[in-house]
């Protein structure tokens, strides 16, 4: 058989194409407008309208600016929407974001060397050792990892450590932190190899972590350790709570229980049975903190989930693959968006397994459900509150269609007391371990 394309093939291909009475309409419409454009559907946009049946107030969105915190913003979003109701708090407060950011860096360097300390004796072309040196860390994070850093270092509001020029844009200091990350990586593998001490080790990864932490001070300033939060409510009413620390401000001020959130996922690949816990191999950023854990269930389950959070109140954190079938501008995230299956006449169907498994889609970025609207007890459409500033969507939210988040939306966060009571015994299960570079692990 014959592999190469043969004159003949080209031929036929380009005789198929003449054949085809719209070729020259649809060439000039796509090469002039490109394929999004010439595809879009307006119909999206009449299917879209931002009125939902639940709409919470959860006041102004944020802006993660050009950096990849999306999972973090969202994360601390879900939290000032409580913080803001109970104290009467103006529409643009904010909790820092940038406290988080400083610690995430750090933790993410200790995490890493001492993955690079565990895969020392492998070769480098070692499947595990080539993913961890592929990215040494990035902005990106789960659930449990921001959950893992406020229960270690609290929270702080953003009057406390406003963000800096890196950490609204972060590319630089992330390209040099690998840099150093993967250089250290060389010398602690050697070190392994070389069977030094673990007094040695131990002494060589404390001075990268200071320098690290060094790196981390002056890009985001240093992490306050006690602070003033200053404030007027919305009846201009003057507060001021003096000498608090970020863990003292939390527990006073929010006073969650963090471990009652858990995470909910949607992964229908054959390696993943429902209703069963999952982990991921060297995934996490706090060493000693809170594993990330996974409760896969059916679509089904995981709207129910939502809605009965969203009814007591309570705004959900979940993750998605944000950049398909979407108009970021206008703020929709539809299935009928983008027709590029009629544009070209070709086949572009896939399931969500099938995309899981051959790389089409994974979760990318991480934002907030504030609102549903239910229609005759079923679900059509979801109020979603993103990061990317006021410019874009309806001042800053965004709808999303049902059908969409069946397709696209791959975890949610509740609080556990929605659960059934069988998956409820399902948390207590022993997670099965996936691989490093499984999709569930992907970071928003």
């Amino acid at each position: 058989m014959t592999k190469e394309i043969s004159t003949t093939q080209l031929k036929n291909f380009k005789e198929q194409l003449e054949s085809r009475k719209d070729h020259r309409v649809l060439t000039r419409t796509v090469s002039q407008n490109g394929i999004f454009a010439s595809s879009r559907d307006q119909r999206a946009d009449i299917n879209s309208v931002p009125v939902f049946s639940i709409d919470l107030d959860t006041g102004k969105v944020a802006n993660q600016k050009q950096s990849g915190r999306c999972w973090m913003f969202a994360a601390l979003n879900t939290m000032r929407h409580d913080l803001r109701a109970r104290y009467d708090l103006a529409d643009d407060f904010e909790l820092s974001q940038n406290y988080t950011f400083f610690w995430d860096k750090l933790e993410k360097a200790n995490y890493f060397y001492e993955n690079i300390l565990k895969t020392a004796l492998f070769p480098t072309s070692d499947r595990k050792v080539a993913w961890l040196l592929a990215t040494p860390q990035q902005d990106g994070g789960q659930w449990d990892m921001i959950m893992g850093l406020i229960e270690k270092y609290g929270v702080v509001p953003k009057t406390a450590m406003p963000e800096t020029y890196n950490s609204s844009a972060s590319s630089e200091f992330n390209a040099t932190l690998n840099l150093k990350l993967r250089k250290d990586a060389v010398t602690l593998r050697e070190l392994v190899q070389n069977k030094a001490s673990e007094e040695e080790i131990a002494a060589k990864k404390e001075k990268m972590l200071a320098e690290v932490y060094r790196m981390a001070a002056y890009s985001f300033g240093e992490p306050p350790t006690t602070f003033d939060f200053e404030y007027r409510d919305k009846d201009n009413n003057y507060h001021l709570d003096q000498g608090l620390t970020p863990k003292s401000f939390f527990d006073k001020y929010l006073g969650w229980h963090t471990s009652d959130y858990v995470s909910v996922i949607n992964g229908p690949t054959a390696d993943k049975p429902y209703d069963h816990l999952y982990t991921v191999d060297m995934l996490g950023n706090v060493v000693g903190g809170r594993e990330v854990r996974h409760l896969n269930v059916d679509m089904d389950t995981f709207k129910r989930l939502a809605v009965k959070q969203l009814e007591a109140g309570e705004s959900v954190w979940f993750g998605c693959d944000v950049g398909k079938s979407s108009d970021r501008k206008k703020g929709i995230m539809d299935l009928e968006v983008y027709h590029r299956d009629q544009l070209f006449d070709v086949d572009l169907s896939m399931s969500k397994a099938e995309r899981l498994d051959y790389s089409q889609s994974l979760m990318t970025h991480a934002m907030v459900l504030t609102g549903v609207d239910i229609v005759a007890g079923e679900t059509k459409k979801w109020k979603v509150e993103n990061s990317w500033g006021e410019k874009v969507g309806t001042k800053g939210f965004f709808v999303m269609s049902d059908a969409w988040m069946d397709e696209y939306c791959y975890q949610i966060v509740v609080n556990k007391k929605f659960l059934p009571e069988h998956l409820q015994a399902v948390l207590e299960e022993e997670p099965k371990v996936l691989a490093p570079w499984d999709p569930m692990g992907s970071l928003a």
